[in-house]
């Protein structure tokens, strides 16, 4: 089954567990372990409040809070290394490389655009699951085009140190505000 099926079969199951005023506003398919799929999903509302439920290929909820926190936290590092990968606006990144080639061509253009592009691929388009395998692809892409561009350092491996609190953070807020009692 296509993953946007997936996700729409999920998107019906999940709704089966908003409250009153609440409805389903993310959904991020992640596969911790490999064949393993599950689904984090966010709700809100009227209350300003996010409520969190993980469920599985067959749509229902995950308690056992040992997997909800290996979804939760492969979701999060892919999710944070998208964002930051290529300096956090990669679209922007290419053009200023197509600009350069245009007008200037310094040496090593050619290898940039191509270690860009590599990287957008290593990105994906949505629908995309999270798994740990992706998360090495875009950091091994990275690298790549931050050598490329010569920077001193990886910015890249910065911010994905930095986020082991962000991922704690969210872990705890999934845990604090799910939708079912976990074991």
């Amino acid at each position: 089954m296509a993953l946007t099926e997936d996700l729409r079969r999920i998107a019906e199951a999940a709704v089966r567990y908003a409250d009153q005023g609440e409805e389903v506003v993310g959904i991020v398919p992640a596969e911790p372990s490999s064949g393993s799929r599950a689904y984090l999903c966010a709700y809100g509302g009227d209350s300003g409040e996010t409520g969190w439920l993980v469920l599985d290929e067959d749509g229902r909820p995950v308690e056992d809070r040992v997997r909800i926190r290996e979804v939760v936290s492969i979701a999060a590092l892919v999710e944070l290394a998208e964002e930051t990968a290529g300096g956090g606006d990669l679209e922007e990144l290419r053009s200023q490389l197509v600009a350069l080639r245009l007008t200037e061509h310094p040496a090593g253009i050619d290898e940039a655009e191509e270690a860009a592009l590599a990287l957008e691929g290593a990105i994906g388009t949505a629908p995309r699951v999270a798994t740990p395998e992706r998360l090495d692809a875009i950091g091994a892409a990275t690298l790549r085009l931050e050598q490329v561009l010569g920077g001193t350092g990886s910015p890249f491996a910065v911010a994905m140190k930095q986020a082991t609190a962000t991922v704690e953070e969210l872990t705890r807020d999934v845990e604090a505000a799910y939708k079912v009692p976990l074991e």
